[in-house]
């Protein structure tokens, strides 16, 4: 399924299903709402131990997997103003050779090799320079990983600035013969309703479970 809107497209956000919610929540000092889930990342801990692909990568291609057919996922809310995109981007936060980080935009693919081969490229080159890689013409859905330390659920704040959809996660937990990770998803409600929220945290399952086939 594809959304032709040249990249980046202001909308009327009457024209669109998104009008109530517009109106409702584009002034709200505080649209953003945070949902979090346990899923079970077995076969992504599995194929990253089968075929040395990083399980971060993995985790975020399955995210574009998720995303990719919900079409609120193409709609960004900036101000008064409500845009649509043609295309998605997986953003994660790279440690640079400074010690500090930088954002990296990487453009999502259907093919995970295609997807592994830009996101180990990109990142190299965010960590090597010390710059941040931006994808102005993309849909960024960010992502950060706290593998520090096990986490229940993460809070973003919300500063009025970024109201790209946002997933976060610490490390993953070894129970039995599972490997589980509790996500948890922040999305400005203008752009999704929970109903959408939740079908795409269904769906990201779904994809982590497809890598059994891969």
């Amino acid at each position: 399924m594809s959304y032709i809107c040249n990249m980046k497209q202001e909308i009327n956000p009457q024209e669109t299903s998104r009008a109530e919610a517009f109106r409702l929540w584009m002034s709200s000092p505080m649209p953003m709402v945070t949902l979090t889930k346990t899923f079970d990342v077995t076969p992504i801990y599995k194929m990253s131990q089968r075929t040395d692909m990083k399980f971060n990568m993995l985790l975020c291609w399955c995210i574009g997997k998720a995303a990719k057919d919900i079409k609120e996922f193409y709609l960004l809310p900036e101000g008064t103003t409500l845009y649509q995109y043609d295309r998605l981007a997986i953003n994660v936060i790279v440690e640079n050779c400074k010690g500090g980080i930088n954002s990296c935009d990487i453009p999502f693919s259907d093919d995970v090799n295609k997807f592994y081969c830009d996101y180990l490229t990109l990142t190299a080159q965010t960590a090597s320079e010390c710059k941040s890689r931006w994808l102005e013409d993309h849909m960024i859905i960010g992502t950060s990983a706290m593998i520090q330390t096990e986490l229940d659920s993460i809070v973003n704040q919300y500063s009025g600035t970024f109201n790209n959809p946002f997933l976060a996660w610490g490390r993953y937990r070894k129970e039995q013969f599972k490997t589980k990770l509790p996500i948890s998803f922040q999305f400005h409600h203008v752009q999704m309703d929970g109903g959408q929220a939740a079908l795409f945290l269904e769906r990201l399952q779904q994809e982590m479970n497809e890598l059994r086939n891969q």
